[in-house]
């Protein structure tokens, strides 16, 4: 049986490279001895193939085959374009 594929949401915060994006995902995980909420960030490299990324997007990725040595993650759609 396959293995289910990783999805997550994130914002891109550069979009400098050729069909490639950097998103940042946030995420809040819980302290396991006080309890308290922290928030923790991971800044992951995704393939956009038609380069229609732009910096503050709200993105969907999911995971894929490794595409380069940083690249795992691939775009799968726009959820939302930055406000201008």
């Amino acid at each position: 049986m396959r293995e289910r594929i990783k999805r997550r949401e994130g914002t891109v915060v550069s979009a400098k490279m050729t069909k490639t994006v950097v998103v940042r995902v946030d995420r809040l995980v819980e302290h396991p001895q006080y309890g308290k909420r922290l928030k923790q960030r991971a800044r992951l490299m995704a393939h956009d193939e038609k380069a229609e990324c732009r910096e503050g997007d709200r993105v969907a990725i999911i995971e894929t085959r490794p595409l380069s040595k940083n690249k795992r993650w691939r775009v799968s759609r726009v959820l939302s374009r930055r406000a201008e």
